[in-house]
């Protein structure tokens, strides 16, 4: 988590940096999952349930010494999962302009542009983003 944090604060602005705290992550409508390589992990992302039907995707992140090696594509099939399993029909989530590598995934997996959700204002370094997945 703390890798996270260190690289969203390099890329952007305090104010465009929509972290989730420990505490927030330990509620019981969140799952958090973990991507691991020979028994270390590699990356990680929280599914939040919003309480409509839909959840968002918080913390995803892949360490950068791992990234090419799937890891990211493994764990947002198995939040898709989480969402399913969860009986929500739909996945949103908030990025960062600056992070073309995670754009491009989350375009290639069917995720498509939407107008600010739930709390979040515009924000010219935010994209949000949404699938359906039921």
């Amino acid at each position: 988590m703390n890798q996270s944090d260190v690289y969203a604060q390099s890329l952007y602005p305090a104010e465009s940096n929509h972290l989730v705290d420990l505490e927030t992550l330990e509620k019981p409508e969140v799952s958090f999952l973990v991507a691991r390589h020979n028994g270390t992990i590699i990356g990680c992302c929280a599914l939040v349930a919003a309480g409509d039907g839909s959840g968002e995707i918080k913390r995803m992140f892949v360490d950068p010494k791992a990234r090419g090696m799937r890891a990211g594509r493994s764990l947002l099939d198995a939040v898709e999962q989480t969402a399913r399993d969860a009986g929500l029909t739909t996945v949103r989530l908030e990025t960062g302009i600056y992070q073309p590598e995670a754009i491009s995934l989350y375009r290639r997996a069917g995720y498509r542009d939407i107008e600010p959700f739930g709390s979040y204002k515009p924000d010219p370094l935010s994209l949000f983003m949404e699938k359906i997945v039921a």
